[in-house]
């Protein structure tokens, strides 16, 4: 008797020990089939805070041009930003564009962006045929439009990617509906880069010839408008050869453009 009592003490001690480990197991995995809803919830959350912070960084450069359309507003440019947040001065005096000599705006225009008035923010001809060589492996030259520099220089960094050429040609456009020529002008020659430092054609004016930006000589207007493509490298104020030789052709092109800046001065 005593016996048996000992072997069924004994099983009973191992059943219980084994629904124990039943009961262990179940909560472990009813913990574990818990925890991953929670992981999933959370992943879930994560992401869609992501892509919300995402479609309002992509949105705000478009809420930001509709408010730079008012005439009193005088935006800054990322460049100017990242000066500021690294400690760096940098020179700018907004300047109205009635206030700017217009043989300068004329020859930034020719310098720059011939089809300005005609075109709708883009050049496609000149875009397709960049395009068309890139495709070929030939060497591309650039086709960006005044009003695409003006969206890399307010909302974009200034490194050149296929990115942000897809980010410039909308941005472009909206500026074209949303502004004058006129204002989207004014915008751009008050945050484009003359020099390490300075931004606006005023400030560039007086640092490089010491004239307000209403007083510049056509051959001054001229020599500024080739620093436009590397303001870091080429100086307005002692041009190189290569320079004067551009600066002859841009001059010679905006005393001939009389009917491609009808929409700047009618």
């Amino acid at each position: 008797m005593h016996a048996t009592r000992a072997v069924t003490d004994g099983d009973s001690q191992f059943g219980n020990s084994q629904v124990a480990r039943q009961t262990n197991n179940a909560t472990s995995r009813s913990r574990q089939t818990s925890g991953k809803p929670r992981r999933r919830s959370f992943l879930r959350r994560v992401l869609s805070w992501g892509l919300a912070i995402i479609f309002l960084v992509l949105l705000l450069p478009y809420l930001l041009i509709l408010l730079y359309a008012a005439p009193q507003v005088q935006p800054i440019s990322t460049l100017m930003i990242g000066e500021t947040l690294t400690g760096r001065a940098y020179e700018r005096q907004w300047v109205d564009f009635d206030a700017i000599a217009p043989v300068l705006v004329q020859s930034v225009m020719m310098s720059e962006d011939g089809q300005y008035c005609a075109h709708d923010g883009i050049d496609w001809e000149a875009l397709n045929l960049v395009i068309d060589d890139a495709l070929e492996g030939e060497a591309t030259r650039g086709a960006s439009t005044i009003p695409m520099q003006t969206a890399k220089n307010l909302f974009l960094p200034p490194h050149r990617s296929i990115l942000r050429k897809a980010l410039e040609i909308p941005l472009a456009m909206w500026m074209d509906v949303v502004w004058s020529k006129k204002r989207l002008m004014e915008i751009y020659l008050n945050v484009a880069e003359w020099a390490p430092g300075i931004y606006g054609i005023e400030a560039a004016s007086q640092a490089y010839f010491g004239v307000p930006a209403a007083k510049l000589s056509a051959r001054q207007a001229a020599l500024l408008a080739v620093t436009l493509p590397n303001p870091i490298k080429r100086n307005a104020a002692n041009p190189s050869s290569g320079m004067n030789r551009l600066a002859g052709i841009i001059e010679k092109r905006a005393s001939q453009s009389g009917a491609y800046i009808k929409c700047l001065y009618d």
